[in-house]
């Protein structure tokens, strides 16, 4: 892996954990942890979503919007596990 997909695999992640946590009012944990759930949803909306054969397409939009599903799906787990 590249250090320029390695960057920018980083921005996306952070662009969707900030959008997030603005989504799930309450159940985030500040900018810069939101950054990290949203660096760990886009990983791991990078490995379920096409198993799934969830696509929307190519490109930065796109990677920002599979992220951000996937950092709300975390952060919606993280808030369940809190709670109990």
């Amino acid at each position: 892996m590249e250090f320029n997909s390695v960057i920018a695999m980083l921005l996306v992640g952070a662009i969707a954990g900030w959008i997030a946590g603005k989504l799930m009012k309450g159940r985030g944990f500040g900018l810069f942890g939101n950054i990290i759930v949203g660096i760990v949803g886009a990983f791991l909306a990078g490995v379920i979503f096409p198993t799934l054969g969830f696509a929307v397409g190519g490109g930065v939009i796109a990677s920002i919007f599979h992220a951000t599903i996937g950092s709300v799906i975390l952060l919606f787990v993280i808030g369940l596990v809190r709670r109990a």
